[in-house]
């Protein structure tokens, strides 16, 4: 499967419960992932804490999406060890080219400071890899995507594995009988990546459910 993988066989792979990983930059190959312990992210479940949400409304930062997709890529890529490939990272911004992939970026300025990307596929967010260069970077990119997902009607945010990190925004760890169950339910609903006439304020979106303001996701129609 590896020599003639495409992006369609790829998003057949998520729909299947796998996905793939590498053992570095320039490995070849790809193996296919199916954990018995699966990380996700209840979208009503976030935890933002005090700190987080007044580094959300300070003003700093902005916030976009799919702005600059590769740059997330190749940002989430450059550490001493990675699974993303050359090989993956092509096939990404294919399913990116295609409407599949999708990425939110955090700025300082003009500086991409933050970031996550990840791949729909119905009603469920297959996140794949953030990274951060300022304190609370990826943070900030989770929260928007959480608030993002939720308004769209997402139903999974897989995290794939279940970090410290990701633990302590109140990322939990399911059994994979139970994440292939929530998964075809995804699956046959559908998610809206760009929900007409969506436009956060900082304030909605630090206020998320789990964080410290109020326990509805509240979006501004432009």
């Amino acid at each position: 499967m590896d020599e003639e993988l495409t992006p369609d066989i790829l998003l057949r792979a998520y729909a299947m419960g796998i996905f793939p990983m590498s053992d570095g930059r320039d490995d070849a190959e790809i193996h296919w992932i199916d954990p018995r312990r699966r990380g996700v992210m209840p979208l009503d479940g976030f935890h933002i804490s005090r700190s987080l949400a007044k580094r959300i409304r300070s003003g700093r930062f902005r916030v976009t999406t799919d702005t600059a997709f590769e740059a997330v890529v190749e940002a989430c890529a450059a550490r001493g060890e990675t699974w993303i490939s050359h090989r993956i990272q092509r096939l990404y911004v294919q399913l990116h080219q295609l409407g599949h992939a999708h990425s939110i970026e955090v700025w300082d300025g003009d500086t991409l400071v933050g970031g996550v990307y990840g791949v729909t596929l119905g009603a469920a967010f297959f996140g794949e890899s953030m990274f951060s260069r300022v304190t609370d970077g990826s943070k900030l990119a989770l929260a928007h995507a959480v608030h993002r997902l939720r308004a769209g009607e997402f139903q999974l945010f897989d995290t794939q594995f279940l970090t410290p990190h990701l633990a302590s925004l109140g990322g939990v760890e399911i059994a994979r009988t139970e994440y292939h169950r929530r998964l075809a339910e995804a699956l046959g609903r559908r998610g809206e990546f760009d929900p007409v006439g969506y436009s956060p304020s900082a304030g909605a979106v630090a206020s998320s459910p789990g964080g410290s303001g109020s326990t509805q996701p509240s979006t501004q129609t432009s």
